[in-house]
């Protein structure tokens, strides 16, 4: 039996997959043939993505579409 590579997942395709789940009209199982992970995985990135859905909406949770200031933006990126 041959080990497939280590992964690593970028966080668009975590969200992706959590916010399928979130849904509920497939089941983990459907979801975990269509996405190629482990179920057990899906069922970590949704609990993450419920965990932290709250801060979205809480103090400082709009930050990231604060609007570029004297032509940076917040990472000091020339826009």
């Amino acid at each position: 039996m041959t080990r497939r590579p280590r992964r690593n997942h970028t966080p668009a395709f975590k969200s992706k997959v959590a916010l399928a789940a979130v849904k509920g009209d497939r089941t983990l199982a459907q979801l975990a043939e269509q996405f190629d992970v482990h179920p057990n995985q899906i069922t970590s990135w949704k609990a993450q993505l419920e965990s932290g859905a709250a801060d979205v909406f809480g103090p400082g949770g709009g930050s990231a579409a604060q609007p570029a200031i004297d032509g940076y933006d917040r990472r000091g990126s020339a826009v």
